[in-house]
């Protein structure tokens, strides 16, 4: 199939495709789910690859609904219809859906097709609503979710590459981790278009047309707001309340909505209050993450004085894309920036831009040392540190952090 050559050589994505690998050829339907632009479609080609490597005689059927030519598959009738058209049933029929979120009732198609052995489904999809509701229900121990990320620090590095250095970090920081970057001119003018073209897509396709937004004004406004406050603990009713003061009204139930469309869109990422003695979810205030600093950037700008914010967004993309599961913690009263779970284990992380005086060390080990257990806990900072560990307390240099 004239889709599946590949016309130049796939940079392979060793920690996602370990992910996939194991559900080849297996009744499980494969869903790639991230953020536009991360790499999901090529990840889906690597798959392919790999599948004509190993099975000569294989059948692959390819959708891609971002492409007008697919525009008539349009539900779920259509779908399966297209796909029984090219199945050939003396071979194994290797489906692959590009953004089947574009699909009306594609899950009714996926479910009769994942009953059939010579059928082994992949699809991508860039909303975060995806596999809830009725798909969940109705494809329930039938699918596996691959969550894909924009590079991480070492794969950008291969990506452009680079050698770990602080310019290669600021890079990294300034322009995000879209794969695609590799083949444009890296100035911050044309980088700077991309970013801003992918985030008009986001909000206009993603948001505001999926779920029929009209005020876009204060949409926009929101979105503003969360990249210029990037990783600050706050509630619904306190955006609220500062928007106001800005002549901006929007009520703190509009703002819960608004800002889930923004993280099932994969913009950014909602991280609750976790109360560490309590082991218990607080039901108000949160901290907001962009899943692309690229796209924090192209909102708010590239600036200095937000290096402290910008290097925390970047620890969280890093134990996000090491599949920590990520709160923001309280424990007598003090704030400790991530209790990261994973495997049964916890680690604790404080993120500070610098240990320039003896009350910033204070404060940021000394939270952690408060909590009485045997986890680890970790101090990352941009700059070095005299030491290795306080009290204890280890520190990380932010690109050694990064590239662990």
């Amino acid at each position: 199939m004239k889709d599946t050559v590949f016309k130049t050589k796939l940079i392979i994505r060793e920690a996602y495709f370990k992910k996939v690998l194991p559900f080849i050829g297996k009744s499980l339907i494969k869903v790639f789910t991230g953020q536009r632009r991360v790499g999901k479609s090529y990840l889906m080609f690597q798959v392919m690859e790999h599948i004509q490597k190993i099975d000569k005689k294989a059948n692959i059927i390819y959708i891609n609904k971002e492409d007008f030519s697919y525009d008539s598959i349009k539900n779920a009738a259509d779908l399966n219809s297209y796909i029984l058209i090219r199945s050939d049933k003396k071979k194994k029929n290797y489906i692959f859906i590009d953004e089947i979120q574009e699909i009306a009732d594609f899950e009714k198609a996926l479910r009769s097709l994942v009953l059939k052995d010579i059928y082994d489904v992949y699809c991508t999809g860039s909303n975060a609503m995806l596999l809830s509701g009725e798909l969940s229900s109705l494809l329930s121990g039938r699918f596996v979710e691959i969550k894909v990320y924009s590079l991480s620090y070492p794969e950008f590095l291969m990506f452009h590459k680079l050698k770990d250095s602080d310019a290669a970090l600021d890079k990294y920081f300034r322009f995000g981790g879209f794969p695609y970057l590799i083949h444009l001119e890296q100035t911050d003018e044309v980088v700077a278009e991309y970013l801003k073209n992918i985030l008009n897509t986001i909000v206009y396709r993603d948001i505001v047309a999926r779920y029929n937004v009209r005020n876009t004004h204060l949409l926009e406004q929101l979105i503003k707001f969360l990249a210029d406050n990037t990783g600050s603990l706050f509630s619904s009713n306190s955006i609220s309340e500062f928007l106001k003061s800005q002549n901006i009204k929007i009520s703190p139930n509009q703002i819960q909505t608004y800002t889930g469309y923004l993280t099932n869109s994969y913009l950014m990422h909602k991280v609750e209050r976790y109360d560490v003695v309590g082991k218990r979810i607080f039901e108000t205030g949160e901290k907001y993450y962009f899943d692309n600093l690229g796209l924090r950037n192209s909102i708010w700008g590239y600036r200095q004085t937000d290096m402290g914010k910008i290097l925390e967004n970047a620890v969280f993309n890093h134990l996000q894309y090491k599949s920590y599961n990520i709160k923001t913690g309280i424990y007598q009263s003090n704030e400790i920036d991530f209790v990261c779970e994973k495997d049964n284990e916890t680690i604790y992380i404080q993120v500070a831009l610098s240990l320039n005086s003896e009350k910033t060390i204070v404060r940021e080990f000394g939270n952690l040392l408060k909590i009485n257990d045997n986890y680890p806990k970790i101090v990352v900072t941009r700059d070095s540190f005299s030491g290795n560990t306080y009290k204890g307390v280890r520190h990380v240099q932010i690109r050694k952090f990064l590239m662990e």
